[in-house]
């Protein structure tokens, strides 16, 4: 054969559905070269036979100008003897019994497909299913590998002539986009009442000539709330401005204060309703279109604070962020959205479609049945959704994004693990926001946002969701990572699991799992400073944890300080009423010489005496060092809030007041100061979150303003945090530092306290693409297992590591690169 040679070559990551072998059989043709392409359920298998030149050039390229959408992990290659093809073709996709490619993630509608939306002229124009091999819908429609069309919620639709024809061209932009379409063979709209009457669209001799888009925007202009069917789930859609729309869909949805996501037409709209950063902006517009929270313009604040009709920023109702001095934003990511938003013109609240606490709604019987009692009209459409996703939420934090929710547009990308593991995991997760994670060799599969298991539909999502993760990516856990909390729903499938298969169980304690989560998410496996500040954890003493500074690596921790402990009065009574916390604070603070003066009992005069007692008593008060009840405590002192409808809300409200005061100019100089001390000798420090509280109670009792307040106590907490760590750091030799939980989602508590740290030499590890809060607990559980797995030490997640055990062990073992 000459000088030619034959090369196989393998191509792993997420490589199918985002049109990596139309990019492959051009590359080919433009470099000479003979073969074919296929998919595999590894991912992409290529053979290639030219020029040793040329063949060299195919293999560097397929990672250096791979499509936009594709991620490449790996490209290995095999040489082959050479066979004298001619000609290059794409072959069938290939099945396998060990499947170990990679999906995408759902993708906004790209600028080609939106100028085609747009365009008269166009066969697509105002299709409201316009995809391409660059965009469109991949993880929420695929129900198996390889990622072919018959795998697909669009099996059911066959491709017109000139769809079969443009999927067929390699020179076309939907050449083997398996989602393609047209409105000659593929999804259509209808508009339905709430009784079922069909009132725009659909197919058939009962279809009624109207555009459903023009229907559906009209019944929003008219002050109608409507359920509209997304890429992953239903939504509820009401007009921004219509304080009574809002309001009804608040009302009927019983979801008190919690805010309201909006959908805006473009960055122009987003930055007149809120301060929109460079970050933002990028983060707003990127392919993966989340909901990013955002500071509202200074002459809107005061409209929402107040709760003021027709004050500046009147395209937003009252009812849409009650009290909040924040919006969560997002723009178009579908041609259906893109469509409505261009015939509206104006912002729409586009909020999950469920009722309080319960999982969106994605299959059509199911939302009609569920969502007839909010919604008064829905807008459907027959592509099947075959597992729910909510919209993924971002906040920027130290100029870059940081994941609240990760869901649509991220998963299931996985995130890389800092070591192989020996053996799979799944890790079931937490209780609140919760997530599951599979994980084999180094990939983490993080599953889109499951929500609270607090209920039977909930439940269902996550089991059902383990399921589909299982058979997409083949993963057979062998160790199932659990949290300690035993009432947790999750733990108890994971013991259940186990119980019935004989797996290997393995506890991992709450906190360490997030000090885990953030070191994975940063790419480290320690030693490291951890500090985790959240509402509530099981500690390993089985009392509640949520103020921790751990000394941990991968595979164990040790605690080294906490805040001191309070009680909790009235157990998770307390968590909805933030003034039962004020009142073991101010207890716990002052004992009998309480200052009587103050607001906060007054309001609750009725029973703050008898909560009182249980402070003093402990009975039905168990004792906690959480973080969060610290805040919920000076929130009600402070009169910001004495009662929550959603969690952490006291705690966001408290934040956003400080940040009037603190205004991102600058850090605030702390007048108060927690006092830490050694009550065992060389046992854990304690902070004294009373110090805290005493002097906040001395500054109301003083007629200082809320803002105030509240900036001084989150620059105490700050250094506090500081302290501590340096504390840590004297004993350990360790100087990097983690932070992780629900806490930090804070950006004003963040930023003070990374400030600081880099001031007093340390480098600082925080979240990015995974939460802090606790939906990215099942990363942190697989990381642990992993670890621990490896290490050959099975069993619970507690004690020190062998590289902690000896401070000089600690001081060879450090890594830099804080993030």
């Amino acid at each position: 054969m000459g000088d030619r040679v034959r090369v196989q070559v393998r191509v792993g990551g997420v490589v199918q559905g985002v049109g990596f072998r139309p990019f492959t059989h051009g590359l080919a043709k433009q470099l000479g070269l003979a073969g074919f392409v296929s998919n595999d359920s590894n991912g992409v298998l290529a053979e290639v036979e030219g020029t040793l030149p040329a063949v060299a050039a195919f293999v560097r390229r397929l990672r250096e100008d791979a499509p936009p959408l594709a991620l490449v992990e790996s490209v290995t290659e095999r040489s082959l003897a050479p066979t004298g093809e001619r000609g290059f073709t794409i072959a069938a996709s290939q099945a396998g019994s060990a499947r170990r490619t990679l999906v995408s993630p759902d993708m906004a509608t790209c600028a080609d497909c939106l100028g085609e939306l747009f365009d008269p002229t166009d066969r697509r124009h105002r299709y409201p299913f316009i995809n391409c091999t660059n965009c469109g819908p991949r993880f929420t429609i695929v129900r198996d590998v390889p990622y072919d069309r018959p795998a697909t919620t669009m099996a059911g639709f066959r491709m017109c002539a000139e769809c079969a024809r443009e999927y067929s061209d390699p020179g076309d932009r939907r050449f083997h986009a398996q989602p393609v379409c047209c409105p000659n063979c593929g999804p259509t709209l209808r508009v339905l009442d709430a009784g079922g009457t069909l009132l725009a669209g659909g197919v058939g001799e009962h279809a009624v000539d109207a555009d459903p888009i023009v229907a559906t925007a009209r019944l929003l202009a008219e002050g109608a709330v409507v359920a509209v069917k997304g890429l992953g789930g239903y939504h509820l859609a009401a007009l921004a401005g219509c304080e009574s729309a809002v309001a009804a869909l608040r009302s009927r949805k019983h979801r008190e204060d919690k805010p309201f996501a909006l959908m805006v037409p473009d960055l122009a709209a987003a930055a007149r309703l809120c301060v929109v950063s460079d970050a933002a902006a990028e983060a707003l517009t990127g392919p993966e279109r989340p909901i990013v929270l955002l500071p509202r313009r200074e002459a809107a604040v005061e409209a929402a604070v107040e709760g003021a009709v027709g004050a500046p920023g009147e395209d937003v109702a009252p009812s849409v962020a009650p009290g909040n001095r924040h919006l969560g934003l997002m723009l178009a990511y579908t041609p259906l959205h893109h469509l409505l938003v261009a015939e509206l013109a104006a912002p729409f609240v586009l909020t999950s479609g469920n009722i309080c606490d319960e999982p969106i709604a994605y299959h059509d019987e199911d939302a009609l049945r569920r969502l007839g009692r909010i919604a008064d009209a829905f807008l459907l459409h027959d592509r099947g959704i075959h597992i729910r996703t909510d919209d993924s939420v971002l906040r920027i934090l130290r100029g870059a994004p940081t994941a609240l929710r990760r869901s649509r547009g991220f998963v299931p990308r996985p995130v890389p693990l800092p070591a192989a593991l020996p053996r799979p995991v799944l890790g079931c997760g937490a209780e609140l926001k919760n997530t599951f994670c599979l994980a084999r060799e180094h990939h983490a599969f993080v599953s889109h946002h499951i929500g609270d298991l607090e209920n039977a539909e909930t439940l269902q999502s996550f089991t059902d969701g383990i399921a589909h993760f299982r058979r997409l990516f083949d993963v057979e856990p062998l160790i199932i990572a659990h949290d300690l909390h035993p009432e947790y729903l999750s733990t108890k499938y994971a013991l259940d699991l186990a119980a019935d298969t004989s797996l290997e169980t393995m506890g991992v304690q709450h906190h360490h799992a997030h000090i885990a989560a953030c070191l994975t998410d940063n790419g480290a496996s320690g030693p490291v400073i951890g500090v985790a500040f959240d509402g509530l954890g099981y500690g390993d003493d089985a009392t509640l944890w949520g103020g921790e500074f751990l000394v941990a690596d991968l595979a164990g921790y040790q605690r080294v300080g906490a805040l001191e402990q309070v009680r909790l009065p009235g157990g998770a009574a307390a968590i909805k009423e933030p003034w039962r916390m004020a009142a073991a604070y101010l207890v716990a603070a002052f004992g009998a010489q309480m200052p009587r003066d103050l607001d906060v009992a007054r309001r609750n005069a009725a029973r703050w005496p008898a909560v009182c007692r249980m402070a003093e008593t402990g009975l039905q008060a168990p004792l906690t060092s959480s973080a969060g009840r610290l805040f919920d405590a000076v929130a009600a002192l402070t009169g910001v809030r004495d009662s929550v409808n959603y969690e952490g809300q006291a705690a966001v409200e408290l934040e956003q007041r400080a940040a009037t005061v603190w205004g991102g100019a600058g850090p605030v100089p702390p007048t108060y100061r927690a006092g830490i001390e050694r009550p065992d000798g060389d046992g854990p420090f304690r902070v004294r979150g009373t110090d805290l509280v005493r002097a906040a109670a001395r500054d109301v009792g003083a007629g200082v303003d809320t803002p105030t307040v509240a900036a001084r106590f989150h620059a105490a907490m700050a250094d506090a945090i500081v302290r501590g760590c340096e504390q840590a750091r004297d004993a350990s030799g360790l100087s990097e530092v983690a932070l992780s939980g629900g806490v930090f989602q804070n950006v004003l508590l963040t930023e003070l306290a990374v400030l600081r740290l880099r001031d007093a030499g340390f480098t600082v590890l925080t979240h990015r693409r995974v939460p802090p809060n606790d939906g990215g607990i099942s990363l942190g559980q697989v990381a642990v297992a992993g670890a621990r797995d490896a290490a050959g030490r099975p069993g619970v997640s507690t004690g020190w590591t062998d590289s902690l055990a000896k401070p000089e062990a600690t001081r060879q073992g450090h890594r830099g690169g804080g993030r």
